[in-house]
């Protein structure tokens, strides 16, 4: 892991540490913020905020609070994503609503989101509306496609062209957003901005993509059900790209197996199978390559010395490489 990543990773979590919400009256709105917020994660998108200042030369303590606007931002989506799933487990741990209550985890949640806001109050005059407008779309595409996410989950048919749609809005605008809040902070002109926003929109396309590949071919996570998108009926890419390649009869035996809802070991075998069968796992080894190189291509184009890359292009390498 490169020597800077470590670094930063440190910064945030100090900085976490010093930015606790708990000491606020009440006690019992805040409490739930930052019990999420302890129980970990990467810090992936608060540290793609440095890594994108850093990029340009920018002062890594002017982006710290916007870097922790992100971290507070993704943590509200996953307190309430939890509750929309019925999620019992976040990270290995009880989820907001399973440790406390519902009507607790959603208005904790919404008073993380608000703080997140509050964490640009100090950045310059202009660059906090560049920043402002780039967080307010990026929020409201989230939220976009976590309801195209629902939807899916009673829809007959879902398109190749929809799913990635769905994951671009759900999950990949905000790790582009992170990047280029980073950039805005260090003053790179829009060209440059653009350029540090696709790369991180396609890498999270292509780290969207792998999970759904990992959920049901890498090593069970902590926390996680082993091929848990099969247990729930999920149509991922993985189900997409099977129902559309296999033959008549294997993706009728498909669509039956998803009709029922059940953890029944042969239901995952059966499904894996024709996941394999079809060649579904392969096409998307393949996707996930390709979105990787759209964003390295993007990275390329950033007029930077090569050497101020690296830090990106070694989380990205070691994003993809991932096993859990």
């Amino acid at each position: 892991m490169n020597e800077k990543i470590n670094q930063y990773r440190q910064i945030i979590e100090n900085a976490l540490k010093e930015n606790t919400l708990s000491h606020q009256f009440p006690k019992e709105l805040y409490e739930p913020c930052d019990y999420i917020l302890e129980i970990g994660g990467k810090r992936i998108r608060p540290l793609l905020v440095l890594l994108g200042t850093d990029l340009f030369d920018g002062n890594a303590e002017a982006a710290l609070k916007p870097a922790l606007a992100i971290e507070f931002f993704h943590n509200f989506t996953l307190m309430h994503d939890d509750i929309m799933d019925d999620a019992p487990l976040r990270r290995g741990k009880p989820s907001v609503h399973v440790h406390y209550d519902t009507d607790t985890a959603i208005l904790s949640g919404d008073a993380l989101f608000v703080q997140a806001y509050r964490m640009f109050e100090d950045l310059p005059a202009l660059t906090f509306k560049n920043v402002l407008q780039l967080f307010s779309k990026t929020a409201q595409e989230v939220c976009e496609g976590q309801q195209l996410d629902k939807n899916f989950e009673t829809a007959e048919r879902v398109t190749y062209e929809a799913y990635i749609r769905m994951i671009e809005l759900k999950t990949a605008v905000l790790v582009g957003a992170a990047l280029q809040i980073g950039a805005m902070t260090a003053g790179a002109d829009e060209s440059q901005q653009r350029m540090i926003y696709e790369f991180g929109k396609n890498l999270g396309i292509a780290f969207q993509l792998q999970d759904d590949y990992l959920d049901v071919f890498g090593n069970p996570g902590f926390g996680k059900i082993h091929a848990g998108d099969i247990v729930e009926n999920k149509k991922t890419i993985l189900y997409i790209l099977a129902e559309t390649s296999a033959g008549e009869k294997e993706a009728e035996t498909l669509r039956k197996w998803y009709a029922q809802q059940t953890d029944n070991p042969e239901k995952i075998s059966a499904v894996k199978d024709i996941f394999i069968h079809s060649g579904a796992d392969t096409a998307v080894k393949q996707l996930i390559q390709t979105f990787t190189q759209k964003a390295m291509n993007s990275l390329e184009q950033i007029e930077v010395m090569e050497e101020k890359k690296l830090p990106l292009k070694t989380l990205a390498e070691d994003l993809m490489q991932r096993e859990i």
